[in-house]
């Protein structure tokens, strides 16, 4: 139940971040997705539907990155600390 609560903090503030940006970069996120960036030092943007914020193995993801940067992430959206090559291998599974 925490972690559910998490998710959708995490959700409001990626959301109204990715928003903003999007209003003055032109960046847009489609309806029913999410923008996050990925990587220990580079980061990379993905766009992820929003219900892999359902999804245990996305929620991991979520919790690693309350850990590092509680709600003060270094991008303008939401920022998992991890390999992209980890962040693929989790997403690729929720997707198939």
């Amino acid at each position: 139940m925490a972690t559910r609560f998490i998710a959708k903090q995490i959700l409001r503030r990626s959301v109204f971040a990715v928003s903003k940006a999007a209003s003055t970069e032109g960046d847009l996120v489609p309806k029913g997705f999410l923008a996050v960036y990925v990587g220990e030092t580079q980061k990379k943007r993905f766009v992820v539907p929003v219900t892999f914020l359902n999804q245990p193995s996305f929620q991991a993801l979520l919790s690693k990155a309350e850990e590092e940067f509680r709600f003060d992430h270094p991008m303008v959206g939401l920022t998992i600390p991890c390999r992209e090559e980890t962040f693929i291998n989790v997403t690729s599974q929720l997707n198939g």
